[in-house]
């Protein structure tokens, strides 16, 4: 598996040429039955990918999904000390279940992600250009295109209608080291959340689920009710005792 990691490190040295720095944005919680869904986005440059840390450590960085909660947590804190190093940037956004009922999930993790992004590059140091307002349309805000002299690497296919240009990489928290350390952060980042809200509305086991449709968290809801922190157009389906079939991969746990 190490040797599987380092090719991590390795495909961003590919990626970076050309560009002063790589910022890889990936997502948590887009298919969540519960929560916000969180994004992050991790500036790395090429002295990073070059030093100590990337060349000893980095293999032990994968996809959030593979960790475990303690590892994650462990290099949560090896992030942090970098970033306060200024050895990488790491940033994170989020989109609110409001949010995620108005925008659908799609535009609501989009929101996240340029949260996360406007966390490195700030709407305000671009002159001549002025942030959209949310509930604009597609077209008003694709206005918005902050010029950027790294290149961003999404996980997933290219976002239509998106104001920072960008690469999609498919399974990229797989491929990616930048993308994999916002998968992290990402992760972690939410499920403290979750943590938090678990503490609020006790009884559904969000502590346990974060927020995904386990059989426990499905059971919780059919038994209490929705509380506010869930997703309604999520829960319709399960409150009728129906499964939508297009929703089937957002319920399994990620």
């Amino acid at each position: 598996m190490p040797a599987v990691r380092r090719q991590l490190r390795r495909f961003d040295l590919k990626q970076i040429y050309g560009f002063e720095g790589l910022i890889g944005v990936d997502e948590a919680g887009r298919g969540a039955l519960a929560g916000p869904v969180v994004a992050a986005a991790v500036l790395v440059n090429q002295p990073f990918l070059e030093g100590r840390w990337a060349m000893t450590k980095s293999s032990r960085v994968n996809d959030s999904k593979q960790l475990t909660p303690a590892e994650r947590e462990m290099l949560w804190a090896e992030f942090d000390e970098l970033a306060k190093a200024g050895a990488i940037h790491a940033c994170h956004g989020s989109a609110s279940v409001e949010e995620i009922e108005v925008l659908n999930i799609l535009g609501a993790t989009k929101l996240a992600m340029r949260r996360a992004l406007e966390g490195i590059y700030p709407p305000s140091a671009f002159a001549k250009q002025t942030e959209p307002d949310l509930f604009a349309s597609e077209e008003e805000r694709v206005q918005f295109r902050p010029a950027v002299n790294c290149r961003i690497m999404i996980d997933g296919l290219p976002l239509k209608h998106f104001p920072y240009p960008h690469t999609g990489i498919v399974r990229g928290d797989g491929r990616s080291l930048c993308i994999a350390m916002a998968s992290i952060v990402a992760k972690v980042t939410r499920d403290r959340l979750m943590n938090e809200i678990d503490g609020r509305f006790p009884g559904y086991g969000f502590a346990q689920h974060k927020g995904y449709g386990t059989e426990e968290h499905r059971e919780a809801v059919l038994r209490l009710g929705r509380c506010p922190l869930h997703r309604e157009m999520f829960l319709r389906k399960l409150l009728a005792q129906r499964t939508d079939p297009a929703q089937m991969d957002f319920l399994a746990e990620s």
